[in-house]
């Protein structure tokens, strides 16, 4: 008998393409995945089936639902020994479900198919990004949904700077729009902008992706700001009225700009911040002077981006002997 492990850990979203669709396309996200926060799953054959670790609830509904999608039985024990803290922006809920998906292609002798277990679990309905990051990691962008896209397909994919880091601003405290929330949020917007989605279209392909290519994190940096102001002052209206959820975070992000700091804005609904650095050096330095800058009551996490997709490991459980 064997049993299988999946690791997978956090991403960034850096942002919409277009949120209004007049091209036929709607959403279009960039993301990047990063060493930061763990999902770690293991599953293997039990007499009955068993969830236990994090996200319990959450883990037992994802592969029922998994399994019935695919054909193979429940009679599985579920260990869900770390978990990326959810609704904080980090793409946990899409992570978790594909982790559990793909250890049960693994353990029933299945081809593995993220896309498709994103199909069968609902996720990616606005960014195909998560799923792309899960199966390879790195800077990614889709091209968000048309009127037959079950998962938005990727149409750039690189890997990231290895000197550059990221300063993850956490405020454990306040939770990320989620589930009906999130689509009451979504419904409540203005629309938006052609002209906005325009320069946002022509930020990522002009900066935020020739930066990338070249190691160039003023470009970069430039690109995602900019982008983050547009979407922020979007989305302001049902995030609190700023351009991120967290007033904390927004003090700290300021703080880090003040320092030189490049490419700030929130991920997803937040309230997890971001910024970026050139090298491991700037990235500590940025983070003390932040830190020792008045009454900085949010967590700096410095972290890099990840060049790879999620890890599988199967292994022969000898704890049925």
């Amino acid at each position: 008998m064997k049993r299988v492990q999946v690791t997978t850990t956090a991403r960034l979203h850096l942002g919409f393409l277009d949120l209004a669709g007049d091209l036929g396309r709607r959403f279009g996200s960039i993301g990047l995945a990063i060493d930061a926060f763990e999902t770690r799953v293991e599953l293997r054959d039990a007499p009955s089936f068993e969830v236990s670790g994090e996200e319990r609830e959450r883990g037992a509904h994802i592969a029922r639902r998994i399994a019935r999608g695919l054909g193979l039985h429940t009679d599985k024990k579920l260990t869900i020994s770390n978990a990326i803290p959810a609704h904080a922006g980090l793409g946990s809920g899409t992570q978790l479900a594909l982790a559990i998906a793909t250890a049960f292609r693994k353990l029933g002798r299945l081809p593995l198919d993220p896309r498709e277990d994103a199909r069968l679990l609902d996720r990616g309905a606005r960014s195909g990004v998560g799923v792309a990051l899960f199966e390879r990691g790195g800077l990614a962008v889709d091209a968000g949904r048309g009127p037959e896209t079950e998962i938005p397909p990727v149409v750039a994919w690189m890997n990231f700077p290895k000197d550059w880091r990221v300063l993850l601003l956490l405020d454990p405290r306040i939770e990320g729009a989620h589930g009906e929330s999130e689509k009451q949020a979504f419904a409540g917007l203005p629309r938006f902008p052609a002209d906005a989605a325009s320069e946002i279209c022509r930020r990522t392909l002009m900066q935020i992706l020739p930066g990338a290519a070249e190691a160039d994190l003023e470009a970069f940096g430039d690109g995602v700001s900019t982008i983050q102001e547009i979407l922020g002052d979007h989305f302001g209206p049902v995030q609190g009225g700023g351009r991120f959820i967290s007033t904390p975070v927004s003090q700290a992000a300021a703080k880090l700009r003040a320092l030189g700091a490049q490419g700030i804005g929130q991920s997803s609904w937040g309230p997890t911040g971001f910024a970026f650095a050139s090298d491991p050096d700037h990235a500590q330095f940025l983070a003390r002077r932040a830190c020792g800058e008045g009454d900085l009551t949010v967590q700096i996490k410095i972290c890099s981006a990840r060049d790879h997709g999620a890890e599988i490991r199967e292994e022969e459980d000898l704890s049925v002997r």
